[in-house]
């Protein structure tokens, strides 16, 4: 099979398989890059050893373990699903990624950022992103429809991993939303929500609201550790902080396992109340046992 056929079979493998455009074009990319290490060299011919040799190249290269992995996973899929050949995936380890810890605004700092907000769309956008914990992948592609005034929920379609969900809906964020379709009264052709500012019926771009949220942070002189994904952060951290369960907010962030939810038990703010386990011992019972 020629490398031109294994791209080919490969673009249908992920239709087949449903994968997301952003997925097909990141394996896409991984096998161009790839072949084009090994000068394009028959793909087929090639194995573990190849594998393991490019995966040291990323690190020598000081990529990030996500993107290693990332590389991994593509080549593995190419290999076992279009290949037909049986990996042996103890010589392509993952490697373990550290997930650093985010930082988080307070929610002083999240009013100081909205309070700077001077355009009426921005600030719809921002606080549905907060209020509901959007990806920014999921604002861009938010639908009037997908908005639930009844239910008081958010309908997400198509998340991340293609998972349809429901979030949260604040009466504050329905009342600015309203607002805003009252101005500016969005009539794309599919019901999307929030259009480019220079094109006509144009929906947003991600870049557009990153660069949206660079430019308010910087305003309200916000740390420039703040991405435009620590709404989401925060979100979660603050639903915690409110005595939300863990289980219930997983679900909400469309999230597939309850570990990946459980990582925001540690950005947690300890209540002033908690104490130490060591102050519930007194003297008197130390000295008893000594």
């Amino acid at each position: 099979m020629t490398n031109e056929e294994i791209i080919f079979k490969a673009k249908e493998e992920f239709k087949l398989r449903g994968f997301s455009h952003h997925t097909q074009a990141e394996y896409l990319g991984v096998l161009q890059r790839f072949s084009l290490y090994y000068e394009n060299r028959p793909i087929e011919s090639m194995g573990e050893r190849e594998i393991r040799e490019y995966l040291l190249y990323l690190i020598d290269q000081e990529k990030s373990s996500g993107t290693v992995n990332i590389n991994n996973s593509a080549l593995r899929f190419i290999f076992g699903a279009i290949l037909e050949r049986n990996v042996n995936c103890r010589l392509i380890p993952r490697q373990h990624h550290y997930r650093e810890f985010p930082d988080l605004m307070s929610k002083t700092d999240i009013i100081k950022f909205l309070s700077v907000i001077d355009n009426l769309r921005d600030r719809a956008m921002f606080e549905t992103i907060y209020g509901s914990g959007l990806r920014i992948s999921e604002i861009v592609k938010l639908r009037v429809q997908d908005i639930d005034s009844i239910g008081m929920r958010i309908y997400i379609q198509k998340g991340k991993g293609n998972k349809d969900r429901y979030t949260l809906l604040s009466e504050r964020n329905l009342e600015l939303l309203r607002e805003y379709w009252k101005k500016y009264r969005p009539s794309h052709p599919e019901g999307y929500l929030f259009y480019a500012r220079s094109k006509d019926k144009h929906i947003l771009t991600t870049r557009s609201v990153v660069n949206a949220f660079s430019k308010y942070r910087i305003r309200a002189g916000l740390s420039d550790t703040y991405s435009s994904h620590t709404l989401r952060h925060c979100f979660a951290t603050h639903l915690l902080e409110s005595g939300m369960e863990i289980y219930r907010i997983k679900e909400l962030l469309g999230h597939t396992f309850l570990q990946t939810t459980a990582f925001y038990l540690h950005l947690q703010n300890i209540q002033d109340d908690v104490k130490s386990p060591l102050d519930t011992l007194t003297d008197n019972q130390v000295k008893d046992n000594a």
